[in-house]
């Protein structure tokens, strides 16, 4: 069978501003300018955004909402670097850090929430 890997995913915000100083500053992402807003890209991984005056065509079923996503995304290097860089942020952590599966198999999480309330995850396998 032909490799298949993830390219991307959609999730919704509700102000553009707030959404690329969070995904730039807080994230890491590569903000790329997209119709009125921007889609966020990671070396090869890319979230794209449906926002403001912005919706992509087709949709799921039932349309993602501002608030209602839950990513996961790999922290390269020992979860306390995480927590550190969340709170250089101001970010609250809602739980964490704990043990977790994920792609890499066992590993340590910290979860906290973007602008929008969306579900955030940073999992470390160090």
């Amino acid at each position: 069978m032909t490799r298949i890997t993830l390219d991307h995913c959609v999730i919704h915000v509700s102000d553009w501003d707030k959404a690329r100083a969070f995904y730039v500053d807080v994230m890491g992402a590569e903000a790329i300018e997209f119709g009125n807003g921007y889609q966020f890209r990671w070396g090869e991984q890319q979230l794209n955004i449906h926002g403001p005056d912005q919706h992509g065509s087709p949709v799921a079923k039932l349309p993602v909402k501002p608030g209602n996503s839950d990513l996961c995304f790999r922290w390269h290097g020992p979860i306390s670097g995480a927590i550190e860089h969340l709170q250089a942020h101001n970010i609250k952590i809602e739980e964490g850090p704990s043990e977790r599966h994920g792609a890499m198999g066992q590993g340590t999480s910290v979860y906290f929430r973007d602008p929008d309330g969306s579900l955030m995850e940073f999992m470390s396998y160090e």
